[in-house]
């Protein structure tokens, strides 16, 4: 007995839906890109309530607490099938764009180009800033206090390394006020321009992570030496220019220096983040999920149980302390200061009780600055 043939759809069928389905898809378009229009010119409006046409300046009306509410507000309405990584990358870019219309914010960072650090400036504020690549955290720094720069991000810490020393000394003698955190997933990448691990003759990298990499430099290339170099974007451009050097970088840099992948994520732990701060001139209004900063020290070194009275009001109230570090005051040896993280914003009533009760107990207290906390 003859099988029955399988019935199939027409193609011209088949062919139609596609072309309904294209449809509906350039109509969607048609009204996203209406809405991003509108968008803008609403945030035209804004900018020239706050200041006269032609001199509006991103800065003036850039309001970081009340981004972070927008992409909490993008993060708690999304139903997928986009992550919510996604939709706030491009909420982000268009609220960048629409901030750029007059004049693009300028954000220094720890350059050259394809740092992590620059990562961390598009991821925070989008790609339409104007990103200034600078030779070192003290120079980031010093150009925001000038007004330079609108807004710097520097390194703070790395979930593997632990902190960025060099960048809490700064803080002991900048006005600068912290304005916000990035946190920002580093996958590490062996960089170069040879096809195999046996041409590797040195491997050039940033300290931090030529030592988030250690456990694998161990195992795959055994006895090749390790160079230090000021950044990771510079052992990519030696590793461009100079035959058997490979480098430790990410996707910007393989990208900007043209540096094929010879091993992807080497990175020891599979979880390692770096967390970035944001830093400008003013102290910032609550967001509504904050962090606040502090500096602060007892102003006797052989004082038992100092510390702990720095600390009671904050246990008392409930507060949750997040991170504290000791750094050298720089005011006589062996006198220390604190570095210290808690949940929660200085106008918050709570925060601002334990707050009065421990600068009392306190020879040095500064907020460094309350902020809203990493999204995603």
């Amino acid at each position: 007995m003859a099988r029955k043939a399988r019935s199939r759809k027409p193609v011209a069928t088949a062919s139609g839906d596609l072309a309904s389905m294209r449809r509906s898809i350039d109509a969607l378009d048609t009204q996203i890109a209406g809405l991003i229009s509108e968008r803008a010119r609403w945030a035209q409006r804004v900018a020239l309530a706050k200041g006269k046409p032609g001199e509006a300046r991103a800065i003036d009306y850039f309001r970081p607490e009340r981004e972070a509410e927008v992409l909490r507000g993008v993060v708690a309405r999304n139903q997928g099938p986009l992550t919510n990584e996604e939709m706030v990358r491009l909420f982000r870019e268009i609220m960048s764009a629409c901030l750029a219309q007059e004049e693009p914010l300028k954000v220094g960072y720890l350059g050259p180009e394809g740092t992590f650090s620059q990562s961390a400036v598009h991821k925070h504020f989008g790609h339409s800033v104007r990103a200034l690549p600078l030779a070192a955290i003290d120079e980031v720094f010093h150009e925001v206090e000038s007004g330079a720069a609108d807004f710097g991000v520097v390194p703070i810490e790395n979930s593997t390394e632990g902190t960025v020393n060099h960048t809490l000394d700064l803080f002991l003698a900048s006005p600068l006020k912290i304005c916000g955190e990035v946190e920002l997933r580093v996958h590490q990448h062996l960089l170069g321009t040879m096809k195999s691990l046996d041409k590797v003759v040195r491997v050039c990298a940033h300290p931090q992570s030529l030592a988030q990499c250690r456990a694998w430099l161990k195992e795959y290339l055994p006895g090749v030496p390790l160079v230090e170099v000021t950044s990771n974007a510079e052992g990519a451009r030696r590793a461009r220019d100079e035959a058997g050097t490979a480098a430790i970088a990410g996707d910007a840099a393989a990208e900007v220096y043209g540096l094929g992948k010879l091993v992807a994520d080497i990175e020891d732990r599979p979880d390692n983040t770096t967390r970035f701060l944001v830093v400008g001139r003013k102290l910032l209004a609550r967001s509504g999920d904050d962090r606040t900063t502090l500096l602060i020290s007892s102003g006797r070194t052989d004082d038992p149980g100092a510390l702990h009275r720095l600390l009671t009001p904050l246990a008392a109230a409930k507060i949750n302390l997040t991170r504290i570090e000791s750094r050298p005051s720089r005011r006589r040896k062996w006198h220390y200061v604190f570095f210290l993280d808690l949940d929660g914003h200085v106008e918050d009533p709570a925060v601002a009780r334990a707050l009065q009760r421990l600068q009392r107990e306190a020879d040095l207290f500064r907020v460094l600055g309350s902020y809203p906390k990493a999204i995603l």
